[in-house]
């Protein structure tokens, strides 16, 4: 049986010093600012249920009120019938007593029901609105985060601030109620068994300060941790593929676990700090009943008090520091939430797509002409296209050629305004496409990738994908012009074959012919190719070139590819060297220039010998 490698026993004695002082640096920075802005925010979304919460508020008087009158009547109890031995009135008292511990029931369960409500509604504007966010983002912003670290903002970090919503909030109002009132109550009894009974606040709150500011670090600590498991993961089941092919398995499970470590590290320490609380609070409040008893069985005997505020005494005392406690245990709940929230708010901040000029232009067609005049584009200040300049006019299929790096895909994200230029201009039938709305632009455009995508829905759905207003016969023609109908007609449930993203069952060129129909349906006049044949077995490359000549004619099309032997027949080719256009032209002109072209052409010649 194999074992993960690099396996060594978790060292429950060693605290992540290094990264509790680098989180901790972090906080010092974001902590005032963070943190009130955060749970301010919060709030916000908390209030749009004013009437619901109300309601909540009010149960939490009631529960608050009812948790005070029993220990006073139990009080009562004592010193009326107990230490007199008279019992007459002691029925009415019981019954009074099952009122109110009856109220504090049902009180206690309409808050709570009528807070979950409040919760759910909550997060679900929170992922709805973190979800829309993510279709407003820059290509950039994808380009440059995992996508599970992502999925772990949407999934993992939400959760966490429902079941704080469900737990703490309540807990909180209901926390704060009953130690104002506790004291309140216990001052008009006693002043001075009262001042007695907070002798071990000031020991208290020294020790909680002590701990949550450990606690708030490493419960950051922990989200970013498991930020970073859950992308790792999302990448390697994306890529088995590869990890299988080249035999990684053995580094990807040492890797994991050492991420998956980091996790169980952090969380370790978060929970036994946090644990440390209920312990320190149940240690002082023993000490709290021995100085009730001692110091009230003084007055007792010297008639200042009575046996019954003793007891009473003895009941508030433990729900003055209950209270204490919970807030305690919730406020460290509530810097998870934080941590959580702090990252959702971090994305949803995050600077959107640039909008669309206030006068931008939509497009009800386009003839397809487009004129790059010396164009520069950086990306994160590294240049990556120097000047370029080329037209491409209606109908025409331009092709980008160069090496890796070369800038061709650059090229193509600014035609669809995934990228903005940053100098010169890029024109479509002369207008600046910085004045064209973006979402009219795409409209008129489709791609074929290298990497076919296909969504988990039938067959039939990927394909109206291109237009969803499209018919079942509209959906049929588009799949004979890829000449993909005749294989989904073979499959048993024919068009509506449930496929999956990474489309099992069906090859690579069968996925690619998908994507070809779905592109014909769109019907677009502008077509962008991106070494759509690539990967693909001979016969099955011969469909596909003859299905994108359909898709091509007479449209716009612009064709990045690597094998030089399928874009001959482009109108122009342009070669392109760290991010300069070096020659353009039609294939036979480059070949008879003999320049880097027809070097690059005499090359591929050699390796398919």
């Amino acid at each position: 049986m194999r074992t993960a490698p690099f396996k060594r026993p978790f060292q429950y004695d060693k605290i992540p010093i290094d990264d509790l002082r680098l989180q901790q640096e972090r906080d010092k920075t974001n902590r005032a600012r963070n943190t009130a802005g955060t749970v301010k925010r919060i709030w916000s979304y908390l209030a749009r249920q004013k009437g619901t919460l109300l309601l909540v508020i009010l149960m939490v008087l009631i529960s608050s009120a009812m948790s005070l009158a029993g220990p006073f009547m139990v009080g009562m109890a004592v010193d009326d019938f107990i230490v007199t031995q008279e019992p007459s009135g002691l029925g009415m008292l019981l019954v009074w007593l099952l009122i109110i511990y009856i109220l504090h029931s049902l009180s206690l369960f309409l808050q709570n029901y009528w807070m979950v409500g409040i919760a759910q509604n909550t997060v679900y504007s929170l992922r709805e609105e973190l979800f829309q966010q993510f279709h407003r983002l820059p290509i950039s912003f994808f380009d440059k985060r995992q996508h599970g670290e992502l999925m772990s903002r949407i999934t993992n970090d939400i959760d966490n601030i429902n079941n704080t919503l469900n737990q703490s909030v309540i807990q909180i109002f209901t926390s704060v109620l009953t130690l104002v009132g506790t004291v309140v109550v216990m001052l008009l009894l006693s002043p001075l068994l009262t001042l007695i009974t907070m002798a071990t606040i000031p020991v208290m709150f020294m020790a909680i300060r002590w701990i949550t500011k450990r606690t708030g670090p490493l419960y950051k600590l922990q989200q970013h941790h498991l930020g970073e498991l859950n992308g790792y993961v999302e990448e390697t089941v994306s890529g088995q593929h590869i990890i299988k092919t080249f035999s990684q398995e053995e580094r990807v499970i040492g890797e994991f676990q050492e991420r998956n470590e980091n996790l169980q590290h952090s969380g370790f320490w978060a929970q036994v700090f946090a644990g440390f609380i209920p312990k320190v609070m149940n240690m002082l409040n023993f000490l709290s009943f021995g100085l009730i008893g001692l110091a009230g069985g003084i007055l007792a005997i010297q008639d200042v008090i009575t046996v019954g505020v003793i007891v009473i005494f003895t009941e508030y005392a433990r729900q003055f520091t209950r209270p204490l406690n919970e807030l305690s245990n919730q406020f460290n709940i509530l810097l998870s939430a934080v941590a959580g929230a702090e990252r959702v708010f971090n994305i949803i901040d995050t600077k959107q797509e640039e909008t669309d000029e206030k006068d931008a232009l939509t497009l009800d067609g386009t003839q397809g002409h487009f004129e790059f005049d010396h164009v520069s584009f950086a990306y994160e200040k590294t240049p990556i296209l120097k000047g370029i300049s080329f037209t491409a006019e209606p109908g025409q299929t331009v092709a980008f050629v160069g090496h890796t790096g070369a800038g061709k895909t650059t090229i193509i994200n600014l035609i669809s305004r995934f990228y903005n230029y940053d100098n010169g201009v890029i024109k479509l039938d002369g207008v600046d496409l910085k004045h064209i709305r973006r979402s009219s632009l795409r409209r008129h455009m489709a791609f074929v990738l290298q990497d076919a995508f296909l969504f988990h829905a039938t067959i039939r759905e990927n394909i109206r994908y291109g237009r969803l207003d499209a018919t079942d016969d509209a959906i049929m023609e588009a799949a004979k012009d890829a000449n993909v109908h005749d294989f989904i007609k073979r499959l048993p449930n024919g068009y509506d074959t449930m496929l999956d993203q990474s489309g099992s069952g069906i090859s690579q060129g069968q996925k690619q012919l998908i994507t070809i129909a779905r592109a014909i349906l769109a019907d677009p006049s502008i077509l962008i190719l991106d070494e759509a044949t690539s990967n693909i077995d001979t016969v099955t490359e011969l469909k596909i070139q003859d299905a994108l000549k359909r898709l091509m004619k007479g449209r716009t099309s612009f064709v990045i590819a690597h094998r030089l032997n399928t874009i001959q027949e482009a109108d122009k080719i342009i070669m392109l060297e760290h991010g300069e256009i070096v020659e353009q032209g039609s294939h036979e002109a480059l070949i008879a220039s003999r320049g880097r072209y027809y070097a690059l052409h005499q090359q591929q010649l050699k390796e398919h010998a």
